[in-house]
């Protein structure tokens, strides 16, 4: 199952100054660790003011998004990171393990030297840079991340593998082009305009994402868990979801410039599969874009 949430660059456009931008930055990546999100996309908006430049978001997620103990290797001082020390820790688990510390464990590194016999230097928050044999039919170059399996700290013993590293990716595109990605599977807009998330919905969105009918609300994964359905027998793995979300008080539909109204009779933009309320009867006037990513990504992790 791959889970992408797609932000606007606008994210941050009613921040009153580039600290509280920077926070609103790094609750929106916690969401994404704390959900097991593999990639977080940001997307222009032309329209919606953002003082403090197109690249800031991004350039503030890939940030919380790099390993703090390849930050220093990684960024220079730039202006977008002034208040970088404000972003909340994700503590990132390992896909094998509690920690990334631990014996086994998956790291990110950064190729510091390549040499000619085969084998790179590899910082990956070791006390010293580490030199791998680099396997067969993998290219590697200087300056590239790559994963390292650690499998003992003292000794050190650890190798290069083509697989990606617990975390999340930060990229940015056109939505359009988002939405069109061969992973993006079931795609979801989340908006006050939607229809509104309720249990039997939930239930119907889960059998959809395991391969069963739209609208069957007692469907493959209704009642299982991550494993086996009510019945006892293996259930389907969940497929992929893409989830798009707007900017403070500019929401989806003016953003795409949809009617609001469209939406809500579900006759609206059908670049997505479904506009879903997540907040129903919200007490505030708005949901901060940080708020609706823990708010919506809650009940759609859910699988029994």
């Amino acid at each position: 199952m791959t889970t992408s949430v797609l932000v606007p660059a606008s994210l941050t456009r009613e921040a009153e100054d580039k600290r509280e931008a920077t926070r609103k930055v790094g609750y929106v990546a916690r969401a994404a660790a704390v959900f097991r999100v593999d990639r977080l996309t940001v997307y222009p908006d032309p329209d919606g003011v953002e003082k403090r430049g197109a690249g800031f978001v991004e350039t503030v997620l890939r940030y919380a998004a790099t390993p703090p103990y390849l930050r220093k290797e990684v960024w220079d001082r730039r202006d977008e990171l002034e208040y970088a020390g404000v972003l909340p820790a994700l503590r990132v688990r390992s896909r094998t393990g509690s920690g990334s510390d631990e014996s086994g464990s998956l790291r990110q590194g950064i190729v510091t030297e390549v040499g000619a016999d085969g084998r790179v230097r590899v910082n990956c928050g070791l006390q010293h840079p580490v030199s791998l044999p680099v396997p067969s039919g993998m290219e590697v170059g200087e300056g590239e991340r790559v994963s390292v399996r650690v499998s003992s700290r003292r000794p050190v013993r650890a190798k290069l593998v083509d697989e990606p590293a617990a975390g999340f990716v930060v990229d940015s595109a056109e939505i359009d082009d988002a939405l069109a990605r061969p992973d993006a599977g079931l795609t979801i807009a989340a908006s006050r305009y939607g229809e509104e998330l309720t249990v039997t919905k939930l239930d119907q969105l889960v059998a959809r994402l395991r391969g069963g009918d739209d609208g069957d609300a007692s469907g493959t994964g209704s009642g299982g868990s991550d494993d086996t359905d009510a019945s006892g027998d293996e259930a389907a793995p969940l497929g992929d979801l893409t989830v798009a979300f707007g900017a403070p008080e500019r929401g989806l539909p003016p953003i795409l410039g949809e009617d609001p109204e469209a939406v809500a009779a579900e006759t609206g933009d059908d670049r997505f599969d479904l506009w879903l309320n997540t907040v129903p009867d919200q007490g505030s006037e708005v949901v901060r874009t940080e708020e609706a990513v823990f708010a919506t990504l809650s009940p759609l992790r859910l699988t029994r």
